[in-house]
């Protein structure tokens, strides 16, 4: 660079030389000047060859048979093209719930390490379970990014911890800060697929009244998955991207279009036995198994038994039917939705060069009970229950699966979807950790015409990670932690190479297992039981792949050997402490107490988050008071909501008359006030907490009591309400269905002022409350 004359106000010790390292010349005019341009940095990719796109489609608990490369009846001709053009992991092994999966999936770490002991919706205050990516570990999307990748996220993310899913957080562990370009779709584990509670773009969340008719979320992510992948084509022809599809669907509550259930109508009335069996004949003539492997005997542990098919009545077998009809139509219009971006693919001439992944979070699950549920949130509780509880809430069997109705199937079929492993998600046998694993990438794994294109080698979720980095060429910023995980890419292109992952513990809520070339050392954890040797089978995967028959007593030197090798691997990744009695996992940080003060919501307010709004009514008593400046004859509409057709209530005006609904996880209770006088008036609805897990509401009009609910209903607890407070209208999905037929979102018309919340005291069952007191009784007994 020529040098230029010396000006005042030039560099200094806080002002950088604006002219410093410039490599062109700089005259007093351009004519005197020479231009130079700092190199940009090249597209990704190898002469005469582009980076490989990457798209990542993860399913939220899918099990081992649920698609056709894996022995499905289920339609999935995308899937089974892509299966028929690359490669299935038959022995593909994750960890047995969403989020643990998810962190290890997207770092390449240990669960444990990166935080995750457990799903998102915890905060006890120690290392395992902090629910934050920490700076030092990148994920695959940053990685890629700082590579030159576009990086693009849709659907579940479930790596933010609830308390920190609202408009306020500082979202720092939202997708965008950890590296992704844009997103579009549910922080949270699981939403309705008709009326999601909460869709996020990019950094905010969006403020809607109503979905349009027909709305359906699988194909609202893959709408906004296409437009990335177009948009950046229109910009850019030559950057890959990192798109990363991942599906709340097939997690409950199951939803599926009406159209898509009735293709489905009559195909599983032989029942979940029969389903076993033929899928099984499937996987073994596929060679995902050998001959000679066993189908295990139904599921007969208690608490996760599976009874006979043909003992059920037909009443029952009619409608667990219709359940599993649900579940597969979810499945098939995954597949359909996967052909849609992959046809765009094509039609750019890209999906040759693309690599795509499908697979499962963890295993098919148990959590719909025996008998399945039409009131999903009802069961979904994890918390004691009085008698009087019903996890079952009689629905019109015609509402399953459509947008009146939150639902999961019974858990028999959770075992035909985890076909032919044993129990389900959440627990470290195969059923929780065994899933399907399909990759294609024509360009750059082609399959020889003597490969079948089964991998029958072990491999763990960690290893997705780095194996993506290896096929992309990219390598792991420096200042990375060391990543657990080991690339298979050499596993993919030849079928003779041994695994690249020989060993790996495991631990989801006490349930633990240790592999070892082979040999798998596994509990199925009793809460409240003690940690200890005896809980341990061991399983000789080698010949025993369905784990069906326990040889601990046969070799107690590996039994022990593998013990030992858990509890070390399990302090040197954070899985400590375990679960236990003391109701630990219910403590919050204690700055969520402010969540507890009362909270005054303006019209025009965007909805309150879900879980920001639980902490103003869960296990207590509440008052809500709205204030009214000019209620005027004629005004009617929603005062204030709060949920939606799984649990809710909401306070409206209809024909001049003050009313109170209340869905107690989908029976609907109605109370009427009477008429509310015009003028400036003060509207109280007011809960009280009483035993039985139960709240009796009160309507008050300027502080007389106008109405009541003539009973006390079930409290709101667990997931429920899912869908936030709205003021002055019944957003999205409605708590009350009737007003929503005759008046939709049925925004009020009136002088709305104000809506107070103003929480009362905790009820003495409130978790954190038993919580708090047996950690005093041990204290004193120590």
């Amino acid at each position: 660079m020529t040098a230029v004359p010396e000006t005042p106000g030039g560099a200094g010790p806080s002002r950088r030389d604006p002219y410093e390292g410039f490599a062109g010349r700089v005259g007093r005019t351009f004519a005197e000047s020479e231009p130079a341009w700092p190199p940009r940095s090249a597209p990704p990719g190898t002469p005469g060859r582009r980076a490989p796109n990457i798209v990542l489609v993860l399913v939220d608990d899918m099990g081992y048979s649920d698609i056709g490369p894996f022995g499905s009846e289920i339609p999935t001709p995308v899937l089974d093209g892509l299966a028929g053009r690359g490669l299935r992991l038959a022995n593909y092994h994750t960890m047995p719930l969403c989020s643990p999966a998810r962190a290890a999936l997207l770092t390449g770490l240990n669960p444990h390490r990166v935080g995750y002991s457990t799903v998102a919706n915890f905060d006890p205050g120690f290392p395992g379970y902090g629910m934050e990516i920490a700076e030092d570990i990148p994920t695959l999307a940053e990685t890629l990014h700082g590579a030159g990748y576009a990086t693009y996220a849709v659907g579940k993310w479930h790596l933010t911890r609830d308390s920190a899913s609202n408009a306020a957080d500082d979202r720092r562990n939202w997708p965008l800060q950890k590296g992704f370009d844009r997103y579009y779709g549910v922080l949270e584990g699981l939403t309705s697929l008709f009326h999601p509670h909460q869709l996020v773009r990019d950094n905010s969340p969006l403020d809607i009244d109503e979905l349009p008719d027909g709305y359906y979320y699988t194909d609202d992510i893959t709408d906004e998955a296409i437009s990335m992948v177009k948009s950046l084509r229109a910009h850019d022809p030559d950057k890959p991207f990192f798109l990363y599809l991942a599906h709340n669907a097939v997690h409950g509550p199951l939803q599926a279009k009406a159209e898509d259930i009735e293709r489905r109508r009559g195909r599983y009335d032989g029942g979940w036995d029969a389903l076993r069996t033929t899928r099984f004949a499937r996987q073994i003539a596929d060679g995902l198994f050998p001959e000679g492997a066993a189908l295990p005997e139904r599921n007969s542990e208690a608490g996760f038994d599976v009874g006979p098919w043909d003992e059920l009545t037909p009443a029952r077998q009619a409608r667990y039917a219709r359940y599993m009809e649900v579940y597969a139509a979810m499945v098939e219009n995954i597949d359909h939705n996967l052909g849609r971006l992959t046809d765009t693919l094509r039609a750019l001439g890209e999906l040759d060069n693309t690599i795509v992944l499908f697979t499962s979070d963890n295993g098919g699950t148990g959590e719909g009970g025996a008998e399945g549920t039409r009131s999903y949130f009802s069961r979904f509780v994890h918390q004691p229950v009085p008698e009087d509880w019903n996890p079952d809430v009689a629905r019109d069997d015609a509402l399953i699966g459509g947008p009146q109705s939150l639902v999961h199937y019974p858990r028999g079929w959770g075992m035909a979807s985890n076909t032919p492993f044993r129990l389900y998600k959440g627990q470290t046998y195969a059923g929780g950790v065994r899933v399907p694993f399909v990759i294609s990438w024509p360009e750059g794994l082609p399959r020889a015409a003597d490969d079948p294109g089964v991998r029958p080698q072990y491999q763990y979720v960690t290893d997705v990670t780095p194996t993506l980095l290896d096929l992309a060429g990219v390598a792991r910023p420096p200042h990375a932690q060391e990543p657990d995980g080991t690339s298979f890419a050499p596993v993919l292109r030849d079928p003779g190479t041994e695994s690249t992952h020989r060993e790996q513990y495991c631990e989801m809520s006490g349930n633990r297992s240790h592999y070892r070339d082979g040999w798998k050392l596994v509990t199925l954890h009793r809460p409240g039981t003690p940690y200890d040797d005896g809980e341990w089978a061991l399983y000789d995967l080698r010949t025993d792949p369905t784990e069906t028959t326990d040889v601990a007593a046969d070799h107690p030197g590996v039994v022990k050997e593998l013990a030992a090798a858990w509890e070390a691997a399990a302090w040197r990744n954070g899985v400590f402490p375990l679960g236990d009695g003391s109701g630990a996992l219910a403590r919050r940080h204690p700055a969520e107490e402010r969540f507890h003060r009362p909270l005054t919501l303006l019209p025009g307010t965007p909805e309150l988050e879900r879980y920001r709004s639980s902490r103003l009514i869960s296990f207590r008593s509440f008052d809500v008071t709205v204030e009214l400046d000019e209620h005027a004859a004629g005004d009617q509409g929603v005062l204030v909501s709060h949920g939606d057709q799984g649990g809710g209530y909401s306070l409206y005006v209809e024909d001049g008359r003050l009313r109170f609904a209340y869905n107690e996880y989908g029976t609907l209770h109605e109370a009427d006030a009477g008429p509310l006088p015009t003028g400036r008036r003060t509207v109280t609805l007011s809960a009280t907490a009483v035993e039985g897990l139960r709240w009796e509401f009160r309507l008050l009009v300027d502080g007389t009591e106008t109405g009541r609910l003539d009973h006390g209903v079930h409290q709101l607890i667990g997931m429920a309400p899912l869908q936030g407070i709205s003021v002055g209208v019944d957003r999205r999905s409605p708590v009350s269905w009737p007003v929503h037929e005759r008046h939709r979102s049925f925004r009020y018309t009136g002088g709305l002022r104000s809506v107070t919340y103003t929480p009362g005291d905790r009820a003495p069952y409130a978790p954190e409350v038993v919580a708090r007191a047996l950690g005093e009784a041990a204290a004193a007994f120590e």
